[in-house]
Parts: structure tokens; C-alpha cells; sequence
């Protein structure tokens, strides 16, 4: 710069000089030229400039894009070893349970994904520098979410270690950062309106109301702790656990670079932001709006489970007998053969899905996720669990029945019908102490004679926006109404009170958000436990026989009388059944039966 300065500074006066003046002056601006076009071109070559810096540089357009922070390949530590080996995947995220651990793996493009049997949950001192572990154990469980990514159950361990993961061949892993599962972000979609739908624990938030958004924003990034780095958005609602948020354009812009790179989260204006894994997904009809008029399925079902995969057959066949064509299965943290069932369910000919759902207390908002999905597919969707069945009375086909109700009913003005509430009839175990081999339909014929409460069918578009639901039943938009169906049309057989051996399972922990494990003593009385139980899981004596007030043997005749196999007598779900080589199914006049029991 000193020798610019001498230039510019000795130019002399007159034509001359001028002259020679000019000539200096380009000179030396030649020789800056060459000299910035080597500083520049070595940068490029050393940090692999992007085209669009070249346009910012060059004065083209600049149009502003959005990036993502990219982590460069570090080296892990390895206790196997003295020699540090290159990645081959991160641990993203890890989020502690009561019980368990969820670690998020993430493996660079076209790596090989470990399988169970090469995976070990590594426990580590935090206190410690010393890499080596201070105890291995199995993982419970590894899932493929997606393409390049896995989710990894592991048990919790002795407290003060650090988790994560090693492989036998490669060492351990750093881990990741580590969330309590009670305060987080946990789930992110763009719904068909544009607008993000947060799910979020930790909020604490009154049950069924409509709190005031103007307290909390939307922020989209990556470290939250430096807000000058994210993106702020305007909240349009928030109720219960379900934030919705106005996205912002350059997120819905840039959707294939967004899709799973960017997080999202709530933040309290003048308070904190939660913590977050809650990478930003797209449904794949997200920006069609209005949605099509005809949708590929007329009826659906979404269930939340965990460890139901002895049931899981007769559930998916008996209800596809009754013409119901799509199953979401929330898969909440099972570790029996649920995603096997599944898988040959599929094969068989069956439209259904496995969606892992690891998050506990979330029946509300996993149903309002699964409502977010099916709202380009389906018509109508039920919420049922895998121990309640639809049982049709009139022999007919649900989307008949269906279509009958919201069709023969007057609605009061321009108010459709949005929502169907079936009463629930809760069984009892019937004499049983094993678990009937026919399934539950045919095993359990004894029951309460009053109904307890009800569960819903519901049209994904009649939702009111804030997703409000208390599991049963949801809230609808103003221009949509729900009707009470008349027993004689449709009601559920919830087979509720098992054997002792199925029963028992429900003390390990309740789904839903506002209800208490069984195992705590709170709301003892409640409806959703077992009368006369209390809090242990300690069978009564006389288990057998509680709970049976009307002999009702409707839905088990319709079973033996239209399904089963007339060669052999067996059920389609005894066998090896695919749905693509038919079924059985005879229509039949209401045969009903129900008796007072003496």
C-alpha cells in the first residue's frame, strides 16, 4: 500500500507529466489486477469457491440463498486402539427417557449402515478424559428411519456417563449432544398451507385450550444459542403440544436443501428457547392446497403401539374384511416382532406403514402427526387402538356405512359432517386365563353394559388448525360438525380387560399426555384405569370374571359366520394369509346377539 501512496504522490505538474502520469498509473493498476486475479484464483482452488460468489463478485444478480452449516469430517477417538480412524457416521442427536436412551445416528451418502450386531452402546465418564468406556452394553434396538439414518435404543445405564455408540471394528464414536426428553422439540412437518407444525414437550400448556400466541416465535437454524444466526417467525397458534408457525420463504424456497438439514424450535419472548431435534420435513403435497377432490382411499386407520405384534394381524385383516384400506401403525418404542408383522403384512398385499415414534406421553400429538399425513390420502381416518375393533351391526362396508350417516343426516346450514363418535363397549376377560387362540374377537364375549366414552372418525381437513385432541375425539374447524352414531349402526368392541397376562402391560406406562401411569398414585379413580386395581400390578383372584355384566356375541358370530375358512374352519388370520389371492366374506343380515347376563 506504501508504494501506491508514493505513486499517487509524486505525479508532477504540466502535459508532460500528465502523460507520464497516466502511463504509471495504469501500469501499476495492471500489475493490482494480475495480482488480485492470482489471490483469487488460489482461494478458489484452495476453498472450492461456489458459483454463486462468483455472481455476487462479478455484479450478476445476486439472489440470496439458503445455506446450511456443513460439518467437515473430524477424527474419533477409538479405544480399541493407539490410532484415530476417519468418520463413518455421527451421532447427531441423543435424548434420554426414563428407561432408555434414543441416540440418532447419521451416515455420510452411499456408507454402508451398521446393523444391531455391530453396534454396542458405549458409556463413557464425563468427568473423565480417559477415552476408554466404562461399560458396553447391546442396543435394545436399531431402526433405519431413513435413507443414511438410524435410530438406536439403549438402555439408560448408571447415572453420570456419557452414551453413544462404537462399532466393534471401528471404536467408539464422540458422542452427540444430549437432550432431556421432557423439554424438547422433538418433531417438525410444512403442512399443505405452508405453515410449519412444531410438536413440543415442555411448554406445559393447558389440556384442550388455545393459548396466547403472541408470547412465543418460531426459530429455524441450527444453534440456537446464537439468535443473530436464525430465522424468526410469527406463531399463528399454539395449543396443548402443537405449535403452528408462519414458514418462513426462504425455508419453503429452498425445500430440497432444507428437507432433514434444519431445525426447528419455540422460543419464549423474553425467556428461553427449548431444545431441539426437530428436523424441518416436507409432506410430499406440501404447497397443494386446496387438496384434491378425490383422494386414493376412502377409509383409514391410525393407531399408536407398543408391543402389540401378537395382535396386529387380526386387527389389519379383520378391519380390511370391512373394506378399510389404509393402516399409519406409530410404532412407540416396541421391542417384540411389531415391525416384522408388519413388513409381512406388507407383502401380503397390505397398505401399511411403520412410522417410529420413540417420543413417551405423546398419543395426542402423534395422532395429530399422523392426521398432518393422511390429509392428502384418505378420506376419513379412525383413531383406534390395537384392542378395539369397528364392529358394523348392519353387516355392511364401513365406507357404506359412512357414507350413509354423513349423507341421510341434515346439517344445519352449510355445516358438514366432520366427525363420527362411536361409542366404546369395554369387554372383560369372559372365564379366559390364556389367550384365546381364535383372537379377541371370538375369545372374549362378556362385557360391561354401559358404553365408555367413545372414539372417532374423523376428515383430515375438518380439523381445526390448532390439531386440539384429547385422543377420543378432536376439534373441528367452524364449519364442520360432529354426530353421535346410533349404536345399532357402528360401535367399537375394545377388548380392554384381557387375560391377565395381556392386561398387565398396561401398568409399564400410558400413552396419552394427560393421563397418569397407572403405577403413580394419581387420579386413582380415573376411567382410564382398572376399577379396584389400585397402583400394583398384583393379578386379583378372581380377575377371570370381572367385568362381565351382558353376555354380547354380535361381532363373534359375524367373525365365525362370514371369515372363516369352511374347509378347515380356520380364521384368515391363522394362516398365512395374502389379502392379493382374496378373502373370505359373505354379506349377512344383522345377527346381533347380546343377553343379559344372570
Amino acid at each position: 500500500m506504501r508504494k501506491f501512496l508514493v505513486v499517487l504522490n509524486w505525479f508532477p505538474k504540466g502535459r508532460k507529466s500528465m502523460r507520464f502520469r497516466s502511463r504509471n498509473y495504469i501500469n501499476s493498476w495492471g500489475k493490482f489486477f494480475w495480482f488480485a486475479a492470482f489471490i483469487v484464483s488460489t482461494f478458489v482452488l484452495i476453498n472450492g469457491f461456489s458459483y454463486s460468489n462468483f455472481r455476487f463478485l462479478f455484479g450478476e444478480r445476486f439472489e440470496p440463498v439458503l445455506k446450511f452449516a456443513r460439518k467437515t469430517p473430524t477424527v474419533n477417538a477409538i479405544v480399541s486402539g493407539e490410532h484415530p480412524v476417519t468418520q463413518i457416521l455421527s451421532v447427531r442427536e441423543t435424548v434420554l427417557l426414563p428407561d432408555q436412551v434414543i441416540l440418532f445416528l447419521k451416515y455420510p451418502r452411499s456408507a454402508r449402515l451398521f446393523t444391531k450386531e455391530e453396534l454396542d452402546c458405549v458409556y463413557l465418564s464425563v468427568h473423565n478424559t480417559s477415552p476408554v468406556p466404562r461399560l458396553k452394553q447391546s442396543p435394545a434396538r436399531v431402526d433405519t428411519e431413513q435413507l443414511g439414518e438410524q435410530i438406536v435404543r439403549c438402555p439408560s445405564g448408571p447415572r453420570g456417563l456419557l452414551i453413544t455408540v462404537g462399532s466393534k471394528s471401528n471404536g467408539v464414536f464422540p458422542a452427540g449432544p444430549t437432550h432431556y426428553w421432557d423439554s424438547l422439540a422433538y418433531e417438525a412437518l410444512v403442512d399443505n398451507d405452508n405453515t410449519t407444525v412444531v410438536f413440543v414437550k415442555g411448554l406445559n400448556l393447558r389440556p384442550e385450550r388455545v393459548s396466547n400466541a403472541s408470547r412465543f416465535e418460531c426459530v429455524y437454524g441450527e444453534d440456537f444459542s446464537r439468535l443473530k444466526l436464525v430465522l424468526r417467525s410469527e406463531v399463528l397458534s399454539i395449543a396443548q403440544e402443537i405449535v403452528r408457525c408462519r414458514t418462513p420463504l426462504i425455508v419453503l424456497n429452498s425445500q430440497k436443501k432444507v428437507n432433514s438439514s434444519v431445525k426447528v424450535s419455540v422460543r419464549i419472548k423474553g425467556g428461553g428457547t427449548l431444545p431441539s431435534i426437530a428436523r424441518l420435513g416436507f409432506l410430499s403435497d406440501s404447497g397443494r392446497d386446496p387438496l384434491p377432490t378425490r383422494k386414493p382411499h376412502e377409509t383409514c386407520i391410525c393407531t399408536m403401539a407398543r408391543n402389540q405384534a401378537r395382535f396386529l394381524k387380526e386387527w389389519v385383516i379383520y378391519h380390511a374384511l370391512i373394506g378399510v384400506q389404509r393402516w399409519y401403525i406409530y410404532d412407540n418404542n416396541s421391542d417384540d416382532d411389531t415391525d416384522q408383522v408388519i413388513e409381512s403384512l406388507f407383502n401380503a398385499g397390505y397398505n401399511i406403514s411403520r412410522h417410529i415414534w420413540p417420543w413417551i406421553k405423546t398419543q395426542e400429538g402423534g395422532f395429530s402427526h399422523c392426521a398432518l399425513r393422511a390429509k392428502g390420502s384418505c378420506e376419513w381416518i379412525g383413531f383406534i387402538d390395537v384392542d378395539e375393533f369397528l364392529h358394523l351391526p348392519t353387516g355392511l362396508f364401513l365406507h357404506d356405512v359412512i357414507s350413509n350417516l354423513t349423507s341421510t343426516i341434515t346439517s344445519f346450514g352449510n355445516i358438514s359432517i366432520g366427525e363420527l363418535r362411536v361409542s366404546c363397549y369395554s369387554f372383560g376377560p369372559s372365564g379366559l386365563k390364556q389367550i384365546p387362540k381364535q383372537g379377541v374377537m371370538v375369545g372374549y364375549t362378556c362385557r360391561l353394559a354401559v358404553p365408555e366414552r367413545h372414539k372417532s372418525i374423523v376428515k383430515p381437513e375438518a380439523l381445526n388448525s390448532t390439531l386440539i385432541n384429547i385422543v377420543h375425539h378432536f376439534h373441528l374447524r367452524d364449519d364442520f360438525r360432529f354426530i353421535d352414531v346410533d349404536r345399532r349402526m357402528m360401535v367399537v368392541n375394545h377388548y380392554k380387560y384381557q387375560v391377565w397376562e395381556v392386561f398387565k402391560q398396561k401398568f409399564y406406562r400410558r400413552v396419552a399426555t394427560y393421563v397418569a401411569d397407572w403405577k403413580d398414585e394419581q387420579n386413582v379413580r380415573s376411567k382410564d384405569r382398572a376399577p379396584g386395581l389400585g397402583t400394583r400390578a398384583v393379578e386379583p383372584v378372581d380377575w377371570s370374571s370381572r367385568f362381565c355384566e351382558v353376555t354380547d356375541t354380535g361381532l363373534k358370530d359375524r367373525v365365525l359366520r362370514n371369515f372363516a375358512n369352511p374347509k378347515n374352519s380356520l380364521l384368515p388370520w391363522q394362516t398365512t394369509t395374502n389379502k392379493k389371492a382374496g378373502t373370505w366374506f359373505v354379506e349377512e343380515e344383522n345377527t346381533n346377539k347380546v343377553q343379559e347376563k344372570e
